[in-house]
């Protein structure tokens, strides 16, 4: 490893904020009856400290540019932050500099608070000793001073930003510094500033920090519960969220997710196939799943990716073994080559009431061959999800779903979250 300690710029370094910062700007100069000026000018607004940028860029005074830079604060605190997103290949680089007891600190210009609540967000903040930026009503923060502070004395030190300000402060301080050119400063720009070394993508960082590349450990999540819980719609919002914290992330779906699988899928929830045997629907889940292993979970699971399911092979010992009273333990033999060893790391369970479930289903849309099972298939099917959750407290997360959608989601985020970082992935 080059460096004992590393310095972090924020926006456009670790985080692709550039969509929060521009719109949270416009509003700015909208609220003070200012031109809105073009985006290449409100591009840069990303990096500069936010009253040097209303004074140069919007021909504001000194007076104009701190109340502009408080009314931006005072947004981008409740919305535009979350307009942000890890850029990928960020974390395992963290993950790897933490792991080789690589000093880890930001220097933001940023405020400290702002900073925090964005890497607190993202499940980041474990990664770093230290993170600074400018206090609340500081408008003219030298990133000089920010870097000094957030080293506190760590020698063999490397900065990394994507501006000349971070670069030129690096300078000044005798420490080498490394230009990425994937931010949002201008390629003459960091010419000019004479970094000691330039990363034109995260990969290149690993090389210029001196860091073996590692391979990532895949990690497997599925999402379960009864029709009409709001499985699909979570599993979409899980996989926003793990994108925008920087993880490469997937969602598949059963029965389906791979061609063969989608054909046996028509099968299964086809409304004409009423006088199917519950053992003939049982064996035709477990192929789909044996087909969606093979072709689809198993191999991204290799890749290193997180794979999200909507469904897995719980469904089937809840539905087939207890709805249809095939028996639960002879389901569960019945997948065991169809699972072949790739069981959920993490299962998120959406727990709530079969009849509220199946009222917000059948409102969302027509129901299918399964869903059309009397009232007590689907009592059983609850009572059985919860049994699993009881017997497998390791691998299950247990939300309740009666709450908005976003709700729901911010519980999820949290638990997926802690567990994940527990696993080592995060």
């Amino acid at each position: 490893m080059k460096y004992k300690s590393v310095v972090w710029d924020l926006d456009g370094v670790l985080t692709d904020s550039a969509p929060g910062i521009i719109s949270t700007t416009k509003y700015v100069l909208s609220k003070m009856n200012k031109r809105i000026p073009s985006d290449t000018v409100l591009r840069m607004f990303l990096g500069p400290p936010l009253a040097v940028s209303f004074r140069e860029l919007c021909g504001m005074s000194e007076k104009q540019a701190f109340i502009a830079s408080d009314l931006y604060r005072e947004r981008y605190r409740t919305d535009g932050w979350h307009d942000n997103a890890v850029y990928p290949g960020i974390r395992p680089l963290l993950k790897a500099l933490r792991d080789k007891g690589c000093y880890l600190c930001v220097a933001t210009g940023k405020s400290t608070s702002a900073a925090k609540r964005i890497l607190d967000a993202f499940f980041l903040t474990p990664y770093f000793d230290r993170i600074i930026g400018s206090s609340e009503n500081q408008h003219n923060v030298q990133k000089q001073d920010v870097i000094v502070d957030a080293l506190q004395g760590n020698n063999a030190a490397v900065m990394i930003g994507d501006r000349d300000s971070d670069i030129l402060a690096a300078r000044a301080l005798g420490i080498d510094s490394i230009a990425v050119s994937y931010g949002y400063g201008s390629d003459e720009e960091l010419v000019l500033s004479r970094p000691t070394g330039k990363a034109d993508s995260v990969d290149a960082l690993w090389e210029l920090l001196g860091v073996e590349k590692i391979s990532q450990n895949g990690y497997f999540i599925s999402v379960e519960g009864n029709d009409g819980c709001g499985k699909t719609t979570q599993t979409g919002l899980l996989y926003e969220w793990l994108r925008q914290c920087g993880f490469d992330a997937m969602t598949t779906r059963e029965p389906g997710g791979s061609p063969v699988a989608e054909k046996i899928r028509a099968i299964l929830l086809d409304k004409e196939n009423m006088s199917m045997y519950g053992i003939t629907e049982a064996l035709l889940f477990a192929a789909s799943r044996a087909q969606h292993v093979k072709e689809v979970i198993e191999p991204a699971l290799v890749r290193g990716k997180v794979v999200i399911t909507d469904r897995f092979v719980d469904s089937s010992i809840a539905y087939q073994g207890a709805g249809q009273q095939l028996g639960e333990d002879m389901v569960a033999q019945i997948n065991a080559p169809a699972v072949d060893g790739h069981y959920p790391d993490t299962t998120v369970y959406l727990d709530l009431d079969y009849r509220v479930a199946l009222k917000r289903r059948k409102h969302a849309s027509e129901a299918d061959r399964i869903e059309l099972n009397p009232e007590d298939f689907h009592q059983r099917v609850q009572d059985a999800f919860r049994r699993l959750h009881a017997t497998n407290r390791e691998r299950y997360l247990k939300i309740d779903a009666s709450g908005t959608a976003e709700d729901i989601a911010r519980a999820v985020y949290g638990q997926v979250a802690v567990r994940m970082m527990l696993s080592g992935v995060a």
